[in-house]
């Protein structure tokens, strides 16, 4: 909620700031692939500190309705008209909602994997190398960036699938859900490992070994909801 001087009430401040931004741009009738305002513009605008406009600008980013570009700015991302997304700005979920949500990923998932390294199509090959590299960076750097490259990079086997309407399943559970994907991120605890099972999938969907990589598939989210379940005491 906004007050009329457009700042926002603190008591629900990071989704009503994300709510406030997604009115911005309706209100300045704002489309994909435009230009929003610097951070430091928008936060003086809606009257909270910098790093507080960060936050819900990456939670905007994280749902496909920002995009930001290094070097270049923060613009509208190409999920902005998505009717249902602005209910996405949910509570953080609880243990029994995360793992559903990983078992979700873990019966389609696979499939798709299978699919993408029966086709192996040779664009969608480039983009899952430059999503793993843009990972390796990320993991070097400590980039806050990880998680999304990371859900990035299990769109894009979607995508290399050839499936569209799997690619749209897939695409709305890690993008609906995308900061549950932040958390199931932070509870697995090691990025490292977590880039090296990412780059032996990008490997067999590569090398056109089906089976393979829909069983290492399988095993990566079931490793997840494991991760998930050793952290029960601390997910409320």
């Amino acid at each position: 909620m906004t007050t009329e001087s457009g700042r926002v009430a603190r008591p629900t401040l990071s989704g009503s700031l994300a709510e406030a931004v997604i009115q911005m741009i309706g209100d300045e009738g704002l489309v994909a692939g435009e230009r929003i305002g610097p951070q430091r513009d928008l936060a003086a605008r809606f009257g909270v500190a910098v790093p507080t406009m960060r936050e819900a600008l990456r939670r905007l980013e994280g749902l496909g309705i920002l995009s930001f570009r290094h070097g270049s700015g923060i613009y509208v991302g190409e999920n902005y008209l998505r009717s249902v997304l602005p209910n996405a700005v949910a509570p953080p979920a609880d243990r029994d909602r995360l793992v559903a949500l990983v078992q979700a990923r873990a019966v389609i998932e696979p499939a798709i994997v299978r699919q993408a390294a029966a086709i192996r199509e040779p664009a969608a090959v480039t983009r899952l190398a430059e999503l793993l590299a843009e990972a390796r960076e990320c993991l070097e750097s400590g980039s806050d960036r990880l998680w999304r490259v990371n859900v990035d990079l299990h769109r894009a086997l979607a995508d290399a699938a050839g499936n569209t309407i799997l690619s749209e399943v897939l695409d709305v559970i890690l993008l609906l859900h995308a900061e549950d994907q932040r958390r199931i991120l932070t509870l697995h605890g090691d990025p490292e490992s977590d880039y090296e099972e990412h780059a032996e999938l990008v490997r067999l969907v590569t090398e056109g070994r089906p089976d393979a990589a829909a069983e290492l598939m399988h095993a990566h989210l079931t490793e997840v909801v494991g991760a998930i379940e050793d952290a029960a005491p601390t997910i409320p």
